[in-house]
């Protein structure tokens, strides 16, 4: 029982993490040049920024243990185009429980949870339903 209970509480310490860091106020998405998939979409921190190809439109459909996997983008601020980005192509989605997720030209942004800022471990994966994609600086999927 206290296994369990020292799990539990090391996931929520771990889960509390990686919402402090999808969320940002005035979320800043930005451009780098990655040597092995070109211009990239990634965060201020410079965390690599997927598109789920599942989702048709600017709705998410990526919840529970999907939202566990591959988190959100989310602000609660209006997004900031860095350098090299056209800040028309940026917008925001509202999510089922009410918070609001970052998008660019319509495809709402996730980080995968594993990622850092200097290595992309799940590039054309597929997972809950569909393809997990980088996003280029035009708001393309990386293929």
């Amino acid at each position: 029982m206290k296994r369990l209970l020292l799990a539990a509480a090391l996931a929520c310490v771990v889960l509390a993490g990686f919402s402090a860091e999808a969320m940002a106020k005035g979320s800043k998405l930005r451009v780098e040049d990655n040597s092995t998939y070109g211009k990239i979409l990634v965060n201020g921190s410079g965390k690599a920024l997927y598109l789920f190809t599942k989702e048709e439109g600017p709705a998410a459909d990526c919840y529970g243990d999907c939202a566990v996997a591959w988190p959100p983008y989310l602000t609660d601020g209006k997004p900031i185009a860095g350098q090299g980005l056209d800040k028309k192509r940026i917008g925001t989605t509202r999510r089922t429980d009410g918070t609001t997720q970052v998008t660019y030209r319509g495809h709402p942004l996730y980080f995968y949870v594993h990622d850092t800022p200097n290595a992309i471990l799940c590039q054309d994966v597929f997972e809950f339903g569909g393809l997990w994609l980088l996003v280029d600086d035009r708001g393309r999927a990386v293929r």
